[in-house]
């Protein structure tokens, strides 16, 4: 993905990005240990699912504290900043934008101000019910005038935090469980007030949930990978439609839908770490068995099978297995590119993938070679693999994908490429591996990829390679990435002028209550959720992803 600054990526190629995930969640209830420290650990194992933004929320029983920024968690936070968030629960966030911009206001944990104190809530998901979301808070209290909302936040996440914010029940226990039953699409959520911390998983299960055990407390996460880097002992999945809560008197579990599984097949494939666990299956395990299927769908004559560097290493090993063909490193990844705060030069630009990729010529020279990556999106990325391939002197090039075609976008939590731009949609297999400069290409069956994961089909969602949407979608016009962006800013123009003395009469730039985008800023700053250094730095804001308000 080309960032909006211009600058270096972690992606192999610049007009081609992978799947992604929306974001990573981390939640801990460990009196006695520092909770901070241990949900940094947490997202750094969590990182690989969000490289937007990183947030930290910590509790100490009277307070919520928090701290969050754009970039990487090893850059928005150190020791000193850990050092602030002192308390005995934390909660965490590591964000890839699904819905809403790129900006500090959407960053997450989010906070809001309850009857009978605070929420902090982190989510990963995609709900799909997010305009009526929204009208249900508008017709509930009017067009927000504090909270995340009003400070321009755009994302399903600030929604969900609003309408538990604002409720008329004796606790925020009471509020989720009335409220969680009314958010359609894929959601996990980790969430605290100042003495209990709170989980709760969609029924469908589409992104997993695990629940661990410390020596003194709890930790949920989104995969195991984060219990292991803690120190907690796995205990079981959060099952699909249950509520958690863990406070001084223990844990106590609650069911607000009747489970309907429907687990993302596709973090089997991609998302997931390698060593993660997914409902008893281990990740590695189902991609190792994804490309020994691989093998017995698609063999073909060749000298050496290699890998994309790095998502396509345990199925290629897997086509090794099984193909008897030898395994080997014919491409070396720059580990550090996508870190550089470096400009890239137009000549940099034209180098294009050799930035990231370099073939080891005296591995792939005169060979024939067997290619295996995870997933084909528009193609770019093969294509241009394969041209380096040739350039380095490949007799020939087999692409072997252990994945079906993606052909259908998803709406529940993974950023693919529109229908339109998927180069599976009117092409065939052999038209696809032509384009790319294939000598051959293959693809998993779906049958294949199912029976890799051990899971049930009927309790998988295959939508992004068949079009069946276990989740009902609402009309198109209600559907979207920035839809919550464009209805706002559809509501904000409807709005009442306000001539109050100290507001703004003509285009909307303050706030209901009179404050400047400045003042509003410094209260924020003045308040436990600290903005960060680089929360300032708009100009990384696409103008499309901009709304009225923010120009």
């Amino acid at each position: 993905m080309i960032r909006p600054d211009g600058k270096l990526s972690h992606d192999i190629h610049p007009g081609e990005k992978a799947p992604q995930d929306e974001c990573g969640v981390f939640g801990v209830w460990a009196p006695g240990e520092d909770v901070a420290t241990l949900s940094y650990f947490g997202l750094y194992a969590l990182q690989h699912r969000g490289q937007e933004s990183a947030g930290i929320a910590t509790s100490n029983g009277e307070r919520i504290s928090v701290y969050k920024d754009l970039g990487l968690v090893s850059q928005v936070f150190d020791e000193t900043i850990l050092g602030t968030l002192r308390g005995h629960m934390a909660i965490g966030h590591c964000r890839y934008a699904t819905t809403g911009a790129t900006t500090w206001a959407n960053a997450q944990p989010t906070l809001g101000s309850t009857p009978h104190g605070t929420v902090s809530l982190a989510h990963n998901g995609n709900l799909t019910n997010s305009a009526d979301l929204y009208d249900r808070l508008i017709d509930k209290s009017g067009f927000p005038s504090a909270g995340e909302v009003a400070q321009g936040n755009t994302t399903d996440t600030a929604l969900v935090t609003s309408l538990l914010a604002e409720h008329p029940h004796d606790s925020l226990e009471e509020a989720a469980i009335e409220l969680l039953p009314t958010l359609k699409g894929a959601f996990c959520l980790t969430f605290m007030d100042e003495t209990t911390l709170y989980a709760a998983r969609d029924a469908y299960g589409v992104r997993p949930l695990v629940l661990g055990r410390l020596e003194r407390g709890w930790v949920v996460a989104s995969e195991t990978a984060a219990l292991d880097i803690v120190g907690a002992t796995f205990v079981r999945d959060v099952e699909p439609g249950e509520f958690i809560a863990i406070d001084e008197d223990g844990l106590r579990s609650r069911r607000f839908a009747e489970a309907t599984p429907a687990g993302c097949v596709f973090e089997h494939v991609y998302l997931s770490r390698p060593d993660a666990v997914i409902n008893g299956r281990a990740v590695y395990e189902s991609r190792v068995e994804m490309g020994r299927q691989l093998a017995r769908e698609h063999r073909v004559e060749a000298d050496l099978v290699m890998p994309t560097p790095e998502s396509g290493v345990p199925a290629a090993i897997g086509y090794a297995e099984e193909s008897g063909i030898p395994y080997g490193n014919g491409l070396v990844k720059n580990a550090y590119v996508g870190r550089t705060f470096i400009q890239p030069t137009q000549t940099m630009r034209q180098m294009g993938i050799k930035l990231k990729l370099n073939p080891l010529r005296t591995v792939v020279e005169g060979k024939r070679l067997v290619v295996v990556d995870d997933s084909i999106v528009r193609g770019n990325t093969q294509r241009a693999l394969v041209r380096m391939l040739r350039e380095a002197g490949a007799a020939e090039v087999h692409v072997r994908i252990s994945s079906p075609p993606v052909k259908w976008p998803c709406f529940y939590g993974i950023d693919f490429a529109s229908r339109a731009e998927l180069i599976a949609n009117g092409m065939t297999v052999e038209e696809i591996g032509a384009s790319m400069g294939a000598d051959s290409l293959g693809y998993i069956s779906e049958d294949g990829m199912i029976a890799a994961t051990q899971q049930p089909r009927e309790k998988l969602c295959t939508a992004c390679f068949t079009g069946n949407y276990p989740i009902e979608l609402p009309d198109a016009d209600r559907l979207g990435k920035n839809l919550f962006d464009a209805h706002r800013s559809s509501r904000s123009a409807k709005r009442p002028v306000d001539r109050r003395p100290g507001t703004s009469s003509t285009d909307g730039s303050t706030s209901t209550s009179g404050m400047t985008r400045t003042a509003e800023r410094q209260m924020v700053r003045g308040s436990s959720c600290d903005p960060g250094p680089d929360s300032d730095l708009e100009s990384l804001v696409l103008p499309e992803d901009r709304t009225d308000t923010d120009q």
